[in-house]
């Protein structure tokens, strides 16, 4: 999949809402994870601070992807966000 091309905007991508996946840690904190988005993952102190550092690791993922065009940019699953 070598040179790829996005066929939508970048703009388009970034709009796009993926589910999540949260898990406590053990000794305090969230992991907070994108499955849609391999390797797209991160962690907070407090649940609202895991949300925003996610949403930002979104961004970079997407942007990333798409400025590399070495693979596709996934469509979010149907997967319900908690």
């Amino acid at each position: 999949m070598d040179n790829l091309t996005q066929t939508k905007s970048l703009k388009y991508y970034l709009s796009l809402k993926y589910p999540m996946s949260i898990y406590p840690e053990e000794e305090g904190g969230y992991t907070v994870m994108i499955p849609d988005l391999e390797g797209c993952m991160t962690q907070g102190e407090t649940l609202e601070e895991a949300i925003n550092n996610i949403d930002e690791a979104r961004e970079l993922w997407i942007e990333t992807v798409y400025c590399s065009s070495k693979k596709e940019i996934p469509s979010p699953s149907q997967r319900i966000r908690v």
